[in-house]
């Protein structure tokens, strides 16, 4: 149920986003962009530095309101922000796409470190519904509103041609109009989520990278990559449904995988035995 919810939140989000987006929009979702990703690259920055140097958070300072802090996260927290500011005054320059990507990333990280999928019964209705919701927002859209919004909303069209920052950009060096390949959020998040759930359930089970699932979820994602780009050279650079693709190439790969070997019911009802804790699903 709370994967079909955030399906049609995300539907609902998209078509406020298309019929009212303007300037102080982009900059609302600007900022929003900012605040998440200031702490999610605090967050990978601290984590990794923590692995390899535990006495850095040693050292502790006293602040109003905010209490003992460490001085380490302390610094690390103001280049951080001063990152997202920098990126946000320099968005429209052609180099923004760097710090664009750095802070998407991060977020990222973040969010699949703290959502998780508890078996594959979750992952198949979620994927599913973004599969039809992707399909759907980019294809059939057109029908209805005369555009396709997902490709519309992607490229700003109504904001003075300034993209939504949830998205990771990469530019067309030999492209002398100065244009960019973009991929969403979602078309990362959806599948690492199915992937982190597969890497745990290897873990789990203690299983290798051939006789797992997480070493051909990640090749699959891979494959279903380089179909979304075919698909987009094929079709004159038209927006494509990346999930079209990517879902196929993932949960299709575990699911095929899981019968093969006689594991899907064990995947289909992970974590709901009682010897076996349930992790929360959360995005």
């Amino acid at each position: 149920m709370s994967a079909v919810v955030f399906i049609i939140s995300a539907s609902v989000t998209l078509v406020l986003l298309f019929f009212f987006m303007s300037s102080w929009f982009i900059w609302v979702l600007v900022v929003l962009f900012c605040i998440a990703g200031v702490e999610g690259m605090h967050n990978c920055i601290i984590s990794l530095t923590l692995r390899k140097c535990e006495y850095c958070s040693q050292k502790t300072v006293k602040l109003p309101i905010f209490g003992k802090i460490s001085i380490f996260s302390l610094v690390v927290f103001l280049f951080c922000l001063a990152f997202a500011v920098f990126w946000a005054a320099t968005r429209r320059e052609s180099y923004s796409w760097v710090g664009q990507d750095i802070l998407g990333i991060c977020l990222m990280i973040t969010v699949l470190q703290l959502g998780r999928l508890p078996n594959i019964k979750v992952a198949t209705v979620l994927l599913c519904c973004a599969f039809f919701y992707d399909i759907f927002w980019v294809f059939i859209s057109p029908f209805i509103f005369n555009e396709s919004v997902m490709v519309a909303v992607a490229r700003g069209g109504k904001a003075g041609g300034e993209a939504i920052p949830m998205l990771l950009r990469f530019p067309h060096f030999s492209d002398p109009w100065g244009g960019y390949d973009m991929i969403g959020f979602g078309d990362i998040i959806f599948p690492g989520l199915l992937t982190s759930f597969a890497h745990r359930f290897d873990k789990d089970n203690k299983k290798g990278a051939l006789n797992g699932y997480f070493l051909w979820t990640v090749l699959g994602y891979g494959v279903g990559l380089v179909l979304t780009y075919l698909a987009l050279y094929l079709m004159d650079g038209n927006g494509q449904p990346a999930l079209l693709y990517l879902v196929p190439c993932t949960l299709g790969v575990v699911v095929i995988l899981g019968w093969i070997r006689g594991e899907l019911k064990s995947l289909w009802n992970y974590g709901t035995d009682s010897s076996v804790s349930a992790e929360p699903f959360e995005v």
